[in-house]
């Protein structure tokens, strides 16, 4: 291998694991990283080769190859996926992406097509804005802004206050009586706020401040929208919309509460990745 393809895969902290003929690649949301699969990953190994890495300024990437004006906008972070496919000479491989990770997944299944056989997407939404009554994206202009502007001056409080909204329920102090839900709440504020605020607002900004609903006609690949019945972030109707104007996509609804489903409820979205993939060979 090149040391320019070496370069990539350290830069990304690129992982390979699983046993199947054909690739999977999962792709984290804004704030997280590769560990938050883990959930689903035994169960995917069986099956699939499985890709797993960190966009760079988030997890264990190569921090030093962050480049500002790259990863200001979504589409550095779909140069991360080009690439990484190109480097692992990966083709017609099934994506899955959380969160923000559904549009950088459209925005690659439209540059480079032939890359992906398959589009699943866990609680997306091609925009996070409220644009006049044909579009409820689920937040005003100014609250997001003042939720950045929170990112400078209280980077903790604004991390206290996004995990809960994000995981669908209250943070609550670890002791004895802690159940899973208060652990993977506090393990999602961990990974916020570990990351450094210089490469996190701008990803912040780039994912709540964009709209891509103008690219969802352009694909054409077979899509599954994973959609959470109580999701504080993405609405059930954000979903009903993004279904609409792909050109054939599945949704279906988890009842679920918060935006991490892939966390909260995995065997769920492991059993609805499964039909969707033996229904759309």
């Amino acid at each position: 291998m090149s040391p320019k393809s070496n370069h990539i895969l350290q830069r990304n902290n690129v992982k390979l694991s699983g046993k199947g003929e054909q690739t999977m690649m999962l792709a984290h949301g804004f704030g997280c990283n590769q560990t938050l699969w883990r959930f689903m990953l035994p169960y995917l190994e069986e099956k699939y080769q499985v890709v797993l890495f960190d966009y760079v300024g988030s997890g264990n990437s190569d921090f030093s190859a962050y480049q500002k004006d790259r990863y200001e906008h979504l589409e550095g972070y779909a140069l991360d996926i080009i690439e990484i496919c190109d480097t692992l000479n990966l083709k017609n491989i099934i994506f899955v992406g959380h969160s923000v990770s559904g549009t950088i997944g459209w925005i690659v299944a439209k540059q480079r097509p032939e890359l992906f056989s398959h589009l699943i997407a866990v609680c997306p939404s091609p925009c996070f804005l409220n644009i006049g009554p044909e579009y409820q994206g689920g937040f005003e202009k100014q609250d997001l802004e003042g939720l950045i502007q929170l990112m400078d001056k209280d980077y903790i409080g604004w991390g206290n206050y996004l995990a809960p909204v994000v995981m669908g329920t209250d943070l609550s102090p670890i002791g004895t009586n802690s159940n899973e839900d208060d652990i993977l709440v506090h393990e999602l504020l961990n990974s916020f706020c570990s990351t450094d605020v210089t490469y996190s607002k701008p990803f912040a900004q780039a994912t709540f401040f964009s709209d891509y609903r103008s690219l969802l006609p352009d694909i054409h690949h077979p899509c599954l929208i994973l959609q959470s019945s109580d999701d504080s972030l993405v609405a059930v109707s954000v979903g009903e919309y993004t279904q609409r104007h792909l050109q054939n996509a599945q949704l279906q609804i988890i009842e679920a509460k918060g935006h991490c489903l892939h966390m909260t409820r995995p065997m769920d979205v492991v059993k609805h990745m499964n039909a969707f993939l033996i229904n759309n060979k």
